[in-house]
C-alpha cells in the first residue's frame, strides 16, 4: 500500500513536468509564426502560384481552429528569384519577425544562398520548395530538408526511359545554368552512362535573365537531336515547347515536373504543341478523369472552392501547395506542445508512409533521421492534349 501511494504521488509530481509547453521564437499558446520566400514577381513568378495555395491552405487550418489549438501565422515576401534578395528576406524572417523557422522558400539558387546561414543560425529550412539532391543531407546540414522528388534521380528515370524505348537517340538538352539546371543534367548523363558522349548531341544554357531561349532551340534542332529534354523554369519551358513545334522540330520531349503545369506552363504554350511531352509525375492531376470521384482530390476541390475560388484548378501548383500544407500540418501536430526549433526538426524526420491527398497512389511520404528525402517515387507520363496520362508503373527514385 506503501509502495503504491508513493508510485501514485510520483506520478502527480511527474505529470505537470511531463505536460510543460517548450517553445522557442515564433510559437506561444496561440501562434505558430512561419516564413517563406517566394519569387511573386521577376522571371519564375508563376511559382507565386504554391505561396498562395500554401496561404490559402493554412486560413483553412486557421478556420478550423489551427493545429493544436494554436493559429498558424504564414509571413511570406517576394524574392523575385534573386538569391541577394532571398539573403535579405531570410534576415529579415529570422532576425526582425523571428519566425519558428522558413517553410517552402522557393528556388534552387536562392535556397542555396541562405543554406549555411539557416543552419548557422539552427532555424528549420523545411521542406523547400526545390529538388536539389543538396537538401538530402542531414549530416552535413541537419536544419534543411527537401519534400519533392530530386531533380538529379528524375534525370535518371528520364534517360533509363530512353534507353528502354530509344537506344540510338540523339538528344539536345536545355537547361538552366545554375545548381537547379546542372542537377538535371548531371541525372541525365549519369542515367545514361558510357553512351552520355554518344547519345548527347548537344547541351545549351540559359540565364534566368535571358528574354527568351528561342535562338537556343534552333541551335538544338540544327544539332540533329530527335530527342528533347528540358530543365527550364516555367517562363522558359513555355517557350521552348512553342518555339520547338513553329519551326517544325519535332522530336520525343521530356520536360522537367516542376514545369508541367497545365495551367502556367502548356496552356501558355498551346496545349496542341505540347501534345506528347512526357515527364515524371507523383502528384493527381485535376484534368485526370481517374480523380473525378477520389476522396481526397474532392476534398482539395472543395478547399479551392471555398478558398481559391478564383485560381485554376488545372494549375497543379494549387495542388502542390495543397500537398506540402498537408505535410507540415502533420508535423506540427506531432511536435505538439513542444514547438522547438529542434522538435519540429525531429518531427519532420518521423513521418512514416504519410498518405497525402493530392499525391498519386502508391506515393507517400516518409523520412527518417538519416532520410531527408520525403518523396522518393514518380511515375511517368504523357500530355495528351488534354491531360497527363499516367503510364509504367510507380518507380522509387533510388
Amino acid at each position: 500500500m506503501k509502495a503504491l501511494l508513493i508510485a501514485v504521488m510520483t506520478a502527480a509530481l511527474a505529470s505537470p513536468a511531463m505536460a510543460q509547453k517548450k517553445y522557442d521564437p515564433g510559437a506561444n499558446d496561440k501562434e505558430i509564426k512561419i516564413g517563406n520566400t517566394n519569387p511573386y514577381s521577376g522571371p519564375a513568378s508563376a511559382y507565386g502560384q504554391i505561396g498562395k495555395a500554401i496561404a490559402a491552405y493554412f486560413k483553412m487550418v486557421n478556420d478550423r481552429g489551427g493545429i493544436n489549438g494554436r493559429k498558424v501565422n504564414f509571413i511570406s515576401y517576394d524574392d523575385g528569384y534573386s538569391p541577394p534578395k532571398t539573403v535579405e528576406m531570410a534576415r529579415k524572417l529570422v532576425e526582425q519577425d523571428q519566425v519558428l523557422f522558413l517553410f517552402q522558400s522557393l528556388g534552387t539558387p536562392s535556397n542555396t544562398a541562405i543554406h549555411k546561414y539557416m543552419n548557422g543560425k539552427k532555424v528549420p529550412q523545411l521542406f523547400v520548395a526545390t529538388g536539389a539532391s543538396k537538401w538530402n543531407d542531414p549530416k552535413n546540414f541537419p536544419w534543411t530538408m527537401g519534400w519533392q522528388p530530386n531533380y538529379h534521380t528524375e534525370g535518371l528515370l528520364y534517360a533509363k526511359h530512353i534507353l528502354q524505348t530509344k537506344p540510338d537517340a540523339k538528344i539536345g538538352i536545355l537547361y538552366q545554368n545554375d545548381d537547379y539546371g546542372k542537377d538535371y543534367l548531371k541525372g541525365m548523363e549519369d542515367g545514361l552512362g558510357a553512351k552520355a558522349k554518344s547519345m548527347i548531341v548537344a547541351k545549351v544554357s540559359y540565364e534566368v535573365t535571358d528574354p527568351t531561349v528561342d535562338s537556343q532551340i534552333v541551335q538544338l534542332q540544327a544539332s540533329g537531336a530527335n530527342v528533347f529534354f528540358q530543365a527550364t523554369t516555367p517562363k522558359f519551358a513555355a517557350q521552348a515547347i512553342r518555339k520547338a513545334y513553329d519551326i517544325g522540330w519535332k522530336p520525343v520531349q521530356y520536360l522537367n515536373n516542376v514545369s508541367i503545369s497545365i495551367g502556367s506552363v502548356l496552356t501558355p504554350a498551346g496545349l496542341e504543341k505540347s501534345v506528347g511531352i512526357i515527364t515524371a509525375g507523383y502528384q493527381k492531376e485535376n484534368a485526370d478523369p481517374r480523380f473525378a470521384n477520389d476522396a481526397g482530390m474532392n476534398k482539395w476541390r472543395e478547399f479551392m472552392k471555398k478558398y481559391m475560388p478564383d485560381a485554376n484548378l488545372d494549375d497543379n501548383f494549387n495542388t502542390y501547395g495543397y500537398g506540402v500544407g498537408q505535410t507540415l500540418e502533420q508535423v506540427l501536430k506531432q511536435a505538439g506542445d513542444n514547438l522547438t526549433r529542434a522538435n519540429v526538426m525531429k518531427q519532420a524526420a518521423s513521418l512514416k508512409s504519410v498518405q497525402i491527398d493530392t499525391l498519386l497512389p502508391g506515393i507517400t511520404v516518409s523520412t527518417g533521421p538519416n532520410d531527408f528525402a520525403p518523396i522518393e517515387a514518380v511515375q511517368l507520363q504523357r500530355f495528351d492534349g488534354k491531360r497527363w496520362e499516367l503510364f509504367g508503373d510507380v518507380m522509387a527514385a533510388q
